[in-house]
Order: structure tokens, then sequence, then C-alpha cells
């Protein structure tokens, strides 16, 4: 969960220190700017994936899960102490960019290995289940990141965040990881990857993962469209809520906090009738209804201007891209062998959310500033149509599963 807070505290309190590392009249371009760094933060994942992935399959998830806590904590710690535009000019942002670009690296290789992780400790029949808490970390990095801005907004003005007080979550999130790397010290290593144990130089190598070509496009299909419309809903909503709508930004941020709360407690209800009934029928009531609702519910937020509306659209963009987010992990993870597992799913998953997942702010606040804002909702339901011919065209991996044919 650290790893996923340190990381979106960023997004979170953006609205906040845009001003300080990139000072400008408008703030739509302030926004731009840290969205920018955002994407870039992105572009890194795949290096990570790749990295961290590597290192998964040849020396083991747990030793992997440590190394990318550390360099997540030491990311966080460094941001808390950047000086401003206003102290040392353009060296602040330059240095802001290259501590999310290692961040982006830690991140990168936490999504494949954790998956890799929750899914290779699962029994057969509760693999949904289980491998559904890696969102349900994931949305919890949100949730604490949105709970300290509630926290926040309350005992200070905004005046106080703006100028140091945004500071503080990235402090709280370098505590948090050091405290977490001590955890991951005394975890088990996975029952399937000690059995592959020997040999380590023969695994995780592209060499080795061009021989699943079939498999890695099947990744990079499922993520295309999921990853842009989690980024959308979790991630961008709170700004099109603030710089479109006009909400007040605290009642904006107990509005996602309330909707994402509900979002996480739904990951593990999904991920069990996916056990039941399969992985294909969640991901076509994602693929389906994303493409249909989508452009409704941002026109209809649009319409209604109320903040209560808001809320209900907002859980039912939620409700809707759980069918993606609950069993994602589990569904890749099926598709590798043990000594290619970590690289094969988070190595194509990092390439695709770096391009398309890390530019949704980026090309949304784009449209937006050219006129066009409602090009981007038309956009995310065009992603959502492409996944959904994926999902079609692709087998019920519970049924041939890797991980039943590893053991």
């Amino acid at each position: 969960m650290v790893e996923w807070f340190d990381w979106y505290i960023y997004a979170s309190f953006s609205i906040y220190f845009a001003g300080s590392f990139f000072p400008s009249q408008n703030q739509t371009a302030e926004l731009l700017s840290t969205a920018a760094v955002f994407a870039i933060g992105f572009l890194m994942r795949p290096f990570g994936s790749f990295v961290m992935g590597k290192y998964a399959d040849q020396h083991g998830r747990r030793s992997a899960l440590t190394l990318s806590v550390s360099i997540m904590a030491t990311g966080s710690l460094l941001i808390s102490l950047v000086p401003t535009y206003q102290t040392i000019g353009i060296f602040s942002p330059i240095i802001l960019i290259l501590i999310r670009m290692i961040q982006g690296l830690s991140l990168g290789g936490e999504y494949g290995i954790s998956a890799t992780y929750l899914s290779e400790m699962a029994s057969a029949k509760r693999r949904g289940f289980y491998a559904s808490f890696q969102y349900v970390t994931l949305i919890s990095g949100q949730l604490l990141a949105l709970l300290i801005q509630i926290v926040l907004q309350f005992y200070l003005t905004d005046t106080q965040l703006r100028a140091w007080a945004w500071r503080i979550p990235f402090v709280l999130g370098a505590i948090g990881a050091i405290i977490v790397l001590y955890l991951r010290l005394s975890m088990d290593e996975t029952i399937q990857y000690k059995k592959t144990a020997k040999n380590p130089n023969a695994k995780g190598t592209l060499t080795l993962l061009a021989k699943y070509p079939k498999q890695v496009m099947t990744v990079v299909g499922l993520t295309f469209g999921g990853t842009i419309a989690f980024y959308t809903y979790t991630t961008y909503m709170q700004k099109y809520m603030v710089n479109t709508l006009g909400l007040p930004t605290h009642l904006v941020t107990l509005i996602n906090f309330g909707a994402l709360f509900i979002f996480m407690i739904l990951q593990p209800v999904f991920g069990h009738i996916s056990d039941k009934v399969g992985r294909k029928p969640l991901l076509y009531w994602f693929g389906i209804l994303g493409t249909l609702l989508t452009v409704p519910i941002f026109t209809g937020l649009k319409v209604l201007d109320n903040p209560f509306a808001a809320f209900l659209l907002m859980l039912v963009g939620l409700l809707i891209v759980s069918g993606y987010t609950s069993i994602n992990a589990i569904v890749k993870a099926e598709l590798f062998p043990t000594e290619i597992r970590a690289l094969g799913v988070g190595f194509p998953y990092g390439l695709t959310v770096a391009i398309f997942g890390g530019t949704v702010e980026y090309v949304a606040l784009w449209l937006k500033d050219i006129q066009h804002e409602s090009w981007f909702f038309y956009y995310v339901s065009g992603a959502v149509l492409v996944s959904l011919i994926v999902y079609y065209k692709m087998a019920e991996t519970t049924k041939n599963s890797h991980l039943d044919l590893d053991k």
C-alpha cells in the first residue's frame, strides 16, 4: 500500500504545489505541468517493470518487493525537501522530475511483482479473491492520500497548504515505507518460485519472454482500456470536478474519498465472483458498460452540476471499472509460467500504462485547454472498446492457468 500512497500523494496534492514548481497565472497551465511530470514518472515504469521483474524472476519475489519499497521511500523523502522555483529557479522542477523518474522505476516493478506474489500464494479456488487485494492496496494508498488531504484541509488554510504543508504527506510516506520495508524482510517466498530457484540466469529474460508473444499482446490489450479508464475515474476526476465543474477543493476531496472507499470494498467482491463464474464475464462487464456509459457519465456531471450527483456518477464509473481492476492481476499471472511470470506480467503492463495511463491527465487537460474537453470522453470510450475486443478473443484463463500447470 505504501508505494501507492507515495505515488498518489503527488496527484492528490498537485493542486497545492503546482505553483511552487511551475508558477503561472493560469491554473490549467500549472496543472498541465504537474500532469506532465506525473506522465514522465510513468514513462519510467516500463524500465522499472523490466529491471525489477527480471530481478524478481531471478532472485525471488520477496527480495524484489523489498527493493522497490526502499526506492520509493527515498523518493518521497527527497520530494519533501526540494526547494521551490522561487528559491532555486529552473533546478526545482528538474529535481522534481528526476525524483519522479526514480519513483516510477520503483512502482513499475511493484505491480508485476505484487501481482505475481499474491497469485502464487493463493489457493486455486480463491485466486481471484486474493489477487483482487492487489488493487485494494493500490486504492487504499489513494484513500490514505485523500484522508491526509482532508485532515490537512480541515486544520490548515489554503495558503498554508500551498506554501509548505503539501510537504507533510511526502514525509509521512517516507516514514511509512521504512516500516513496510521492515515487514517485508520477514515475508515468506512463494513455493512456486522456490521450485524454480535453480539456474536464476535462465529466468526472467527478454529471450524467454519472446517465446510468449500472444500472452504479451494479451496483457497489452487487457491493460489499454483498463488503465485509461482507471486513471480517468480515480485520478483525473478530481481535477475535472475542481477545474471544470468548479466544485470546492475540500468538497471534491470528500467525494473522491467516499467513492474510492466503496470502490476498494468492491474489489474482493468482484474477485470472488470471478472465482465462481470465470474472469471473462467481469471483463465483459467492464468492456461493454465502459464503452457505452463513459460519455453519458461525464456529460451528466456537467449537466447536473451538484456534489451528490458527482458522487453517484463517479461511483457508477468505478463500479464499471471494478470489472477490470479486481481481476486484471490474476488474469495476467495465469498467462505466464513461473520462470517468466513477474517480467511477463509487469513489463507489457508497465509499457502500456506508461504510454496511456500516465498521459490520461495530460491528454484531458490539453483537450480542455484547446476547448475540446468532450473529445476526451470519447477517447476513453474508444480505448475501452479496443480492450473489449481483446476480451472477446482471449481464452478463459481459469481453464488453462499456468499457476496450475506449474505445480
